[in-house]
């Protein structure tokens, strides 16, 4: 349930490649991992799992380095195992893996599709004569990141594994980009034990920005197209499924092979519509479509109306719609300081797949949401020298409330801050939990404690990361990533220590409903109230209170 987006080189104001993600995933496995580059043995096998992200921990195994050795759990199971290489490459993992030592950088979404099957172990297919699935996006990201430096060398080998091993689960977008260029790769199962797995992958032009909030956003696969790539089972398995045949002419992949958005009208296509309309108001799109879920207004890629900053990348991830007609920080749900978070119910059907469930109402989905695990922005920035040019800009919780700070591609590990926490245990040695507290205790008094207190932090931080950025740029010359690894880990860790104070000073300032102190009031003098405003009040009975002796019948 993510919003990502490649912003080409062409696209961005300091002329890098980027492409992002939110991994929007409800309490799960929310660290950020490095996995050390490693030698393996003439005729070691990869062990491939099964993990599909939902739970904590998201992975347990002695075999991707020590940060993925957990006290207390097993080793997570292996369902089959492919041919290792001679030597896999460093990375940083998540839920998805993020980007490699040689700046190869991906981005993630979940789709639905039509045929979403479990798993088929090595051991099950051998034993009942079918063909294995052994391949979710996040171990194919892995194992790309694990050999890859290109793009296009990650999105031919992601192809060729799907080929031979077979896909399973849900639908999948992976993004991957290098200095050069980005590309869109999208998959899914097949029902047929021949033609068994799907995918179709299509480069993004420079100069373009591209975004997917879960629904697949290929569409028409041209023969002889320089730009596209897909799989030679996707024909034959899609016309032995029934759901084309050769006289339809070119497959449209999208809805030949799903059922459209998620969770309800808008869930996915709103996102679309509001990532292309800020970053480029002269396209004139509207945020309502013609056609349903496979409607063709919106445009595979746009280019942006101005080259766009950094810091309005970030920016893009923080919008909850406002200043328009689906403001959620407007109206009685948004409660009386303007809350845009709109917590999941039963009523609110399927969030994380196509739902056929009735629909009581929705509210709409925004980038910036309440189940955010963690964002990432990727670059590489051309101008840089080669130890700091790739950066992963990693911000723990909810965009909105979040603080990215930078982690070089290069680094020998990751703080150990963010390579801790269980999203169900607290813990002050987590930096996930430091932002995921102060992000919770802002719905005391959204606006005005994002307003006052959280948002200008952030910005500061944010600034003081690029400009410690910089500096990294100017003592590169001649350093080693042992340097780069003390620097960016002592930078982190300093975000995280100041969040945690800012949740310290929050806890008294806004203590029962009150502001109690702050920089223009000396300590030690009355709790100012703040009360509720009074376009609020007049949403409720308020004005029915007890305001006179005189009795009413």
């Amino acid at each position: 349930m993510c919003t990502t987006m490649i912003i080409t080189k062409g696209a961005c104001a300091d002329g890098a490649m980027r492409v992002t993600h939110s991994d929007d995933n409800e309490l799960s496995d929310q660290r950020m991992i490095f996995v050390p580059a490693q030698s393996h043995a003439a005729g070691a096998a990869r062990a491939l799992v099964a993990g599909t992200n939902d739970a904590y921990p998201r992975l347990v195994s002695s075999q991707r380095g020590p940060n993925y050795e957990l006290e207390g759990y097993p080793d997570t199971p292996a369902i089959g195992h492919i041919p290792q290489v001679p030597e896999t490459f460093a990375y940083f993992d998540g839920s998805y893996g993020i980007m490699n030592e040689h700046n190869l950088m991906f981005g993630e979404c979940t789709n639905g599709a039509k045929y979403q099957p479990d798993f088929v172990s090595q051991d099950a297919a051998k034993a009942s004569g079918k063909q294995c699935r052994l391949f979710y996006s996040a171990e194919l990201s892995r194992i790309a990141l694990e050999r890859c430096t290109r793009a296009r060398e990650a999105v031919e080998l992601m192809g060729r594994l799907l080929d031979e091993y077979g896909y399973f689960s849900t639908g999948e977008t992976l993004l991957v980009g290098d200095e050069d260029e980005a590309w869109v790769f999208e998959m899914c199962a097949l029902p047929d034990e021949t033609y068994h797995s799907a995918w179709a992958a299509q480069r993004v032009l420079d100069g373009h920005l591209f975004v997917a909030a879960n629904e697949f956003r290929i569409r028409t696969l041209e023969k002889g197209n320089p730009d596209q790539l897909w799989s030679p089972l996707l024909e034959p398995g899609a016309e032995k499924a029934g759901w084309w045949k050769p006289s339809d002419g070119p497959i449209d992949w999208l809805p030949t092979v799903s059922d459209g958005e998620y969770s309800h009208p808008y869930y996915s296509l709103r996102r679309v519509w509001r990532v292309f309309d800020r970053a480029n108001p002269d396209l004139g799109l509207s945020p309502w479509v013609n056609g349903g879920g496979y409607t063709k207004d919106y445009p595979f890629s746009a280019p942006p109306q101005h080259p766009l900053e950094r810091r309005e990348i970030f920016d893009l991830y923080r919008d909850h719609y406002e200043g328009t007609e689906f403001d959620l920080t407007k109206g009685v749900a948004a409660g009386p300081y303007g809350d845009p978070h709109r917590f999941i119910g039963p009523y609110d059907g399927a969030q994380n797949n196509v739902s056929h469930e009735k629909l009581y109402g929705a509210w709409e989905r925004s980038i910036s949401v309440f189940y955010q695990g963690y964002l990432t922005v990727c670059e590489i920035r051309p101008d840089a020298p080669e130890l700091t040019k790739g950066i992963c800009w990693f911000g723990p919780d909810v965009a909105y409330t979040t603080c990215f700070a930078p982690f070089p591609a290069r680094m020998l590990d990751l703080p150990q801050l963010y390579q801790s926490g269980d999203p169900q245990v607290f813990s002050r040695n987590s930096a996930w939990w430091a932002f995921d507290f102060v992000g919770n205790w802002s719905r005391l008094n959204f606006q005005r404690m994002c307003g006052s207190d959280i948002r200008p932090l952030q910005a500061e931080l944010e600034c003081q990361g690029e400009q410690a950025l910089l500096t990294w740029d100017e003592q590169a010359q001649g350093a080693d990533p042992a340097w780069l690894t003390d620097v960016a880990t002592d930078y982190a860790n300093g975000v995280v220590h100041a969040w945690w104070q800012l949740a310290d000073r929050l806890i008294a300032k806004y203590s029962d409903g009150y502001i109690n102190g702050s920089v223009n009031r000396p300590q030690n003098t009355p709790a100012v109230p703040i009360g509720y405003p009074s376009e609020w009040l007049g949403m409720t009975n308020y004005p029915e209170g007890p305001t006179s002796y005189d009795m009413k019948f």
